[in-house]
């Protein structure tokens, strides 16, 4: 962020640089992994479709994914510019399976959901309010449900910062020993964000089952 604009202004534009861009791998697998489950067992999708919560949903990339293959989806963000992004690039047909919450994200309800999705927005709360997000997600999951997310490792850049939180990977692990991972990845890089800035990317991916 630079120094003559505000943290509104910051987000805002990021969302418009960033909104036409492809969904994450993360939920694309969560997706998938979801479609060869019923396909195995036989099933059709639940009437209305599943439910999806879209934590930090910014401009919508990986909200429309999902509603493109049939789910309901409750977008949740801080930023009011997001529900503008949203309303704007989510095709009119599908907006009656979407619902918008603009809400901070360290204390955002998460409604019991047959997905949630992270991507890129826990590492933005402090340790004490990452802990209380991360308890209400799992609260949010029963057996059989997913949980698909895009942390930082504690060698990012942004590691130390105090308003952020960057976890060693085996940590992050841990915390998710009520779930079989169903896809993990860890990578380290130098590159820009999506604004220009130069940043030291240490990203921790996954898709996780809860048993």
């Amino acid at each position: 962020m630079t120094a003559d604009e505000t943290d509104a202004e910051h987000w805002a534009k990021y969302y418009e640089v960033t909104a036409e861009r492809p969904p994450w791998q993360t939920v694309c697998r969560a997706i998938d992994l979801f479609a060869a489950e019923d396909a195995a067992a036989g099933r059709t999708t639940p009437d209305g479709g599943r439910l999806a919560v879209d934590l930090g949903c910014g401009a919508g990339r990986d909200a429309r994914q999902l509603l493109h293959a049939g789910w309901r989806v409750v977008a949740v963000d801080r930023e009011p510019a997001a529900r503008t992004a949203l309303e704007k690039y989510v095709e009119p047909e599908l907006l009656p399976r979407l619902e918008i919450i603009t809400a901070d994200l360290a204390a955002a309800e998460v409604p019991p959901s047959d997905l949630v999705n992270a991507s890129l927005c826990l590492p933005y709360l402090a340790p004490d309010a990452y802990r209380a997000a991360w308890d209400r997600i799992m609260a949010a999951l029963r057996p059989g449900t997913r949980f698909a997310a895009m942390l930082f490792g504690d060698l990012d850049g942004a590691a130390g910062e105090p308003d952020m939180t960057c976890l060693p990977p085996e940590r992050i692990a841990a915390d998710l020993d009520d779930f079989e991972l169903e896809f993990w990845s860890e990578k380290e890089e130098d590159t820009k964000t999506a604004l220009g800035e130069e940043h030291h990317y240490h990203l921790v991916e996954f898709v996780a089952r809860r048993r």
